[in-house]
């Protein structure tokens, strides 16, 4: 079962950088998920899609699938844009 490595973004609920720096290790579902027929939800019966590892390095999460021969691919992390600005400008 494939996996994708990812770099976890800041919440945008929160201001806190807590968990940003996270990697984290993710399986990917080969079934298509099925709506309930009693209550609408989507769901399958894939668990292995429920697991979520963490690593504090991209490097300890690839050692980590290439030791368990876990095929993955590793999605880039993107850039921070820092918007700088003063309450000056709102009155341009």
């Amino acid at each position: 079962m494939a996996a994708r490595i990812f770099q976890r973004s800041k919440n945008a609920m929160q201001s806190g950088k807590a968990t940003a720096g996270e990697w984290i290790l993710q399986f990917e579902s080969h079934r298509a998920h099925t709506p309930d027929p009693l209550t609408g939800w989507s769901g399958g019966g894939d668990t292995q899609s429920q697991v979520t590892l963490s690593f504090p390095t991209e490097e300890a999460a690839r050692a980590y699938a290439e030791r368990n021969a876990i095929p993955y691919h590793l999605v880039p992390a993107s850039e921070r844009k820092l918007k700088l600005q003063s309450y000056a400008d709102n009155f341009k």
